[in-house]
């Protein structure tokens, strides 16, 4: 099992930065895939970032050049830099990992809101 804790999420302006975290627990040394995901009122959730082990990173359209991924081994922690947020970044954000044998875990959901 695997638990995953987001935190840092809040009301921010257009424009403006946010630095999201995931912090996992549980048997992490499984964990070989981490992505954040979003999902707006009225939407299907959708693909943000993913990092795998190797740091290989991806990227959804809307949002390269503008959200780092990353992750720090050490702290069992994965980021999500944003910066020049705009109000259609508005969702509430999501961590996900996948185990070795395939088994998705998510985290609770962290509040980006982005203000006009």
């Amino acid at each position: 099992q695997v638990q995953l804790v987001e935190s840092g999420g809040g009301l921010v302006q257009a424009g403006g930065s946010l630095k999201l975290s995931c912090a996992a627990s549980g048997r992490v040394f499984t964990l070989y895939f981490m992505a954040w995901y979003r999902q707006a009122p009225g939407k299907e959730r959708e693909l943000v970032a993913s990092i795998n082990l190797s740091d290989n990173t991806n990227y959804a359209d809307s949002v390269k050049g503008r959200f780092t991924i990353s992750r720090d081994s050490a702290k069992d922690t994965m980021y999500l830099q944003m910066n020049s947020l705009r109000p259609e970044d508005t969702a509430v954000y999501y961590c996900n990992g996948v185990v070795y044998g395939g088994n998705n875990y998510w985290g609770q959901g962290t509040q980006v809101t982005v203000s006009s």
